[in-house]
């Protein structure tokens, strides 16, 4: 065999045995921290934890005002933001309040992110505060131009996060001071997913942004033809989101295209759920009150599961079971492999948060201002 036609045999073989090859798990919280929404970094929304499928209520906090922040867990600390301004920390083994940080503005659904001793939170005035874990003292503020409904995320000494001043931000974690903001064409709601250096944001302006997180240089973009309130998920070379353009969208980051899109003629209505992914499956909810899960190679559906209101709620996946929120006032737990109903909690008002899961437990707040650990 000649050198050439024996280097593209090994080419060829090569490449047929990297095809063959299963894809890594997706990256997951680990069994005792929550520590940000969707619980890591590029924003898989999986828990290493294994509550029960049918769950009981262990205790509850009334807030007595709206709650639209999803729970962080660290430390057996619970931290959720509370409508009317409060930034709480509770013990979740009991449910006893541990501090109280007033912002001094509302709090929408922007939720907690914690490392290194400090709680990142931002609120409806603009404002994103840095709050000692330890006793719920102020460490910093920083003041945006705009309302901020997107979660912070840490990646390393820099906290990034979106302002409807429709610019991301990248601020130092210890000091507050501004590194860099990046301007974009319309409001970031969403929150920015990171891997490998890089931070990925989808918003108003129908883009999807590729950031790098030491300097806020643009390293790409990519054209999602809508605009978006839910945050990508970012797992490997691939992007999903949903849109207010009624569909679910798929990327590839690599050759920076569209490789699915899914759009359900008989129901449309926008996605607004930010996405899970497991076992070949992206999960998330729809306007259309039904949770949906997709293969992630094709963009088809799976199976669908209706509910009785839409669901904005963005589902969690752990031990082989979805559990996730909806307007009609449930949390749901489901079977991953089939979307069959394990069972329900009925928080008696509308849930649009998303759960947070660690330790065997999961909390989640419905829109009466309850918080609940269930496990």
């Amino acid at each position: 065999m000649r050198p050439a036609s024996a280097l593209l045999v090994v080419l060829l073989l090569a490449a047929s045995l990297s095809a063959q090859r299963p894809a890594s798990a997706p990256a997951a919280a680990a069994a005792d921290t929550w520590p940000q929404f969707r619980g890591t970094p590029n924003l898989t929304g999986v828990s290493a934890s294994t509550p029960p499928a049918t769950l009981k209520v262990l205790w509850s906090y009334d807030t007595k005002d709206v709650i639209d922040s999803s729970a962080a867990i660290v430390g057996g600390v619970v931290y959720v933001g509370a409508g009317n301004g409060d930034l709480l920390a509770l013990d979740l083994a009991s449910g006893t309040l541990r501090w109280k940080y007033t912002t001094g503005n509302l709090i929408g659904e922007s939720s907690p992110s914690v490392g290194d001793g400090v709680v990142y939170l931002g609120d409806l005035g603009g404002t994103l505060h840095a709050v000692n874990i330890k006793d719920g003292s102020k460490r910093w503020t920083f003041q945006t131009g705009s309302e901020i409904k997107s979660s912070p995320v840490i990646a390393g000494d820099v906290v990034l996060f979106g302002s409807y001043d429709s610019r991301l931000y990248g601020i130092d974690a210890k000091t507050g001071k501004e590194r860099w903001k990046v301007q974009t064409n319309g409001m970031v709601h969403a929150t920015p997913a990171v891997q490998d250096g890089v931070a990925f944001i989808a918003g108003c302006d129908a883009i999807l942004r590729a950031i790098r997180v030491t300097d806020g240089k643009e390293v790409y973009q990519i054209e999602a033809g809508a605009y978006t309130g839910a945050s990508p998920l970012i797992d490997g070379n691939r992007a999903y989101f949903g849109t207010f353009n009624n569909e679910v969208l798929a990327f590839d980051l690599e050759r920076k295209r569209r490789i699915w899109r899914y759009a359900p003629q008989d129901r449309q209505f926008p996605f607004y759920s930010s996405a899970a992914i497991s076992n070949g499956r992206v999960v998330l909810g729809g306007r259309d009150k039904f949770v949906h899960a997709l293969d992630t190679s094709s963009g088809k559906a799976i199976w669908t599961f209706a509910t009785r209101a839409r669901v904005d709620s963005s589902p969690v996946i752990a031990g082989g079971h979805v559990y996730v929120g909806s307007s009609d006032g449930k949390l749901y737990v489901l079977d991953l492999a089939s979307g069959k109903k394990l069972s329900d909690f009925d928080a008696g008002s509308g849930i649009t948060t998303s759960p947070a899961i660690a330790a065997g437990r999961v909390i989640i707040s419905s829109q009466d201002g309850v918080i609940y650990a269930l496990g």
